[in-house]
């Protein structure tokens, strides 16, 4: 594991020599970074680590995005996810995974009140509607490790919810 400096992440690129498979799931809030800080971590940190990895040989980055991900979205949040997407498949990676889960569902260590109540929400849902609405942190870490032991088709391959929960399970 190494810890790099993401204001300065070029001076890091020996951490991304010689991996064969990337996996990302960098992502903050609105909240916690302001929107300025929002887009330079979901969007430009993410798209520069995914150069990072594919000059230092990666041959399939595999990232975490979000349902509705769309580049031309006036939802700010929407939009920089659609607009990474894009900016990670144009760098050529001979195999591009890209997973678009719902509410992730998980436990916290910092208090985000309003996210809480709809996890609260969203879990029960998941009892009559399973694939629907939420995901699971730990199955769409499973889905992640699934797609990278899969044999690659040289393509991008995007996993919607429903995807996501199959493959977690296997």
């Amino acid at each position: 594991q190494a810890v790099v400096d993401f204001e300065r992440l070029g001076e890091h690129a020996a951490a991304f020599q010689g991996h064969d498979v990337g996996f990302c799931c960098l992502g903050t809030t609105r909240a916690k970074a302001g929107a300025d800080g929002f887009v330079r971590v979901d969007r430009d940190y993410v798209a520069q680590a995914a150069e990072l990895a594919r000059a230092g040989g990666c041959k399939h980055f595999i990232l975490q995005s979000s349902r509705g991900a769309n580049a031309k979205s006036r939802f700010l949040y929407l939009r920089v996810k659609g607009e990474v997407e894009n900016l990670v498949q144009a760098v050529g990676f001979d195999d591009c995974t890209i997973l678009r889960p719902a509410v992730l569902l998980c436990r916290r260590q910092e208090s985000r009140p309003m996210e809480w109540i709809a996890q609260q929400f969203l879990g029960a849902v998941a009892w009559l509607f399973p694939t629907a609405y939420s995901v699971p942190v730990e199955m769409v870490a499973r889905a992640m490790v699934a797609c990278a032991l899969q044999p690659g088709e040289g393509k991008v391959k995007v996993l919607e919810n429903r995807a996501i929960h199959e493959l977690g399970k296997a």
